[in-house]
């Protein structure tokens, strides 16, 4: 489970490249999914992002499984 410590800009949460418990960004970002111009606004989705403060590992989950 990730829990907050006292940093402001990030959180602790289990690193798979390190195998332990890093300080992690974490950030939501608007992606695009579809790869057609036409109502390609209507096709963004959210998705969490994080990135282990210590070696740099980036992963992104999507936050709608609808």
């Amino acid at each position: 489970m990730a829990t907050t410590d006292n940093s402001i800009n990030g959180r602790n949460e289990h690193c798979d490249n390190c195998g332990t418990d890093t300080l992690h960004s974490v950030s939501v970002q608007l992606v695009t999914e579809s790869t057609k111009q036409e109502n390609s606004q209507f096709s963004r989705e959210p998705y969490r992002v994080t990135e282990c403060q210590r070696c740099g590992e980036r992963a992104s989950q999507r936050m709608n499984n609808a």
